[in-house]
């Protein structure tokens, strides 16, 4: 016998909202650091945060994330729509966060969204954010900020989400490349695995893997000599998105 379904109630459904939050990583002095905003405004105010904001009423959600990602960092986010030319960066859906106490406003469920780009600038605060700094995940990923606070809503937990997503994404994929300029060298890469691992790689294993992973790197035709010493040469990023054989990464 089936069952009969009952009838929507909206009574029942206490009013919600949904919100963005963005996981922007980059690779800063050689350490991999998250985007985090001071809060100017309640709930949470002064806390550290990541950028986000709430999902207007005539836009998607991933044309919120690169909105907010555009004001947050002035990155253009690849691929995604009404998007124009501009310096980009990879941006992906990370998960739903959607605890019913996470905000104490209202019921809010927030899709996160991982954001990867190269070394960045100082970022600008702006709207009802006090003050925004890079700091390197290994010093937000125990929950708190270097002034012994507790991050903002359930953010210590997304963090940690996103980088997980990093570090072991770039085992299989060619994901690593998006932290690297349009032409970069193996050294450069090698630094970038370092950083999101967390590890030191043995240089010469590092240089026979990746340029032996079919669709991995390509030749860029020039050198440079920005690291120091003897002119390395120049690779951009191959068509591969899978590698295989991938990178495995090393216990730490």
């Amino acid at each position: 016998m089936m069952r009969r379904m009952s009838r929507y109630d909206p009574s029942a459904f206490p009013p919600f909202a949904v919100t963005v939050d963005l996981v922007v990583l980059t690779v800063r002095d050689h350490a991999l650091c998250a985007l985090m905003v001071r809060r100017g405004e309640p709930p949470f105010q002064g806390f550290w945060a990541l950028p986000g904001g709430f999902v207007r009423p005539d836009e998607g959600l991933v044309e919120a994330a690169a909105r907010e990602l555009a004001e947050e960092t002035g990155l253009r986010a690849h691929g995604a729509p009404g998007q124009g030319p501009g310096v980009g960066a990879h941006l992906e859906q990370l998960a739903t966060y959607g605890a019913p106490q996470r905000d104490p406003r209202l019921r809010v469920v927030s899709v996160a969204y991982l954001a990867l780009a190269p070394d960045l600038p100082t970022p600008r605060p702006g709207g009802d954010v006090r003050s925004a700094r890079w700091a390197p995940v290994e010093e937000l990923l125990g929950g708190k900020d270097d002034d012994g606070m507790l991050l903002a809503f359930d953010h210590s937990a997304i963090l940690s989400d996103g980088v997980e997503r990093a570090r072991s994404k770039i085992e299989y994929s060619a994901l690593a490349t998006a932290f690297c300029p349009e032409e970069f060298t193996v050294g450069e890469l090698r630094r970038v695995y370092e950083s999101v691992w967390g590890v030191q790689l043995d240089p010469r294993n590092f240089h026979r893997k990746v340029t032996g992973t079919p669709g991995f790197l390509l030749p860029a035709g020039g050198t440079t000599t920005r690291q120091g010493g003897r002119p390395a040469q120049l690779f951009r990023a191959g068509g591969a998105t899978v590698l295989n054989p991938p990178m495995l990464r090393p216990e730490s």
